[in-house]
């Protein structure tokens, strides 16, 4: 049997265990012996951190050739329209790597939100948008990059699904444990 847990990462939190540069760790929300994060979320985004004591299941769950979608939430400057999006949706060369093509929609702000702290700058004259990305790989800081590089810069990022993992009501700072036979 394993251990499976999904933590909600809040704003700031590094998702290594061992504090830094002033910032926390994991050490200081999850105190479980033995277990190691199946991926990573930049200190800057927030959501979704699954981790697990069993070292195959960390395999599976972080090594892009298993294409486990990832779901994103990403509240960007401005107010692409549906259109707008069609870049993500295609292969796109970031300079380092050519992205896979990724689901992306204009959504809602998901239901039960909470706010951020800090909270994200808030212009008058500009507007915001959530839009929904789905990636089935996940490289350094590349759903910003993707939006940046589509016009439409991300203020917010979180993480709501991992394959069939989800946040459902997690708050930040929470976790659950699932027990994998």
């Amino acid at each position: 049997m394993a251990r499976l847990v999904l933590f909600n990462k809040p704003y700031g939190v590094l998702s290594q265990f061992t504090p830094e540069d002033g910032h926390p760790g994991l050490k200081d929300f999850i105190d479980i012996p033995g277990i190691y994060a199946a991926g990573r979320l930049d200190r800057d985004s927030e959501g979704l951190l699954i981790l697990t004591d069993d070292g195959a299941l960390q395999h599976r769950l972080a090594d892009p050739r298993h294409k486990l979608p990832k779901t994103y939430w990403a509240q960007v400057e401005g107010a692409p329209s549906d259109a707008d999006l069609e870049p993500l949706r295609q292969a796109m060369n970031l300079g380092d790597f050519i992205t896979r093509p990724a689901k992306a929609c204009v959504i809602d702000e998901p239901d039960g939100l909470w706010p951020r702290d800090p909270p994200v700058r808030k212009r008058l004259a500009i507007p915001t948008t959530w839009i929904e990305i789905i990636l089935t790989e996940g490289k350094n800081r590349q759903v910003r990059r993707m939006t940046a590089k589509a016009g439409y810069p991300t203020l917010r990022l979180i993480r709501a699904a991992v394959g069939g993992h989800t946040l459902n009501d997690l708050r930040p700072g929470e976790l659950r444990i699932e027990i994998i036979k």
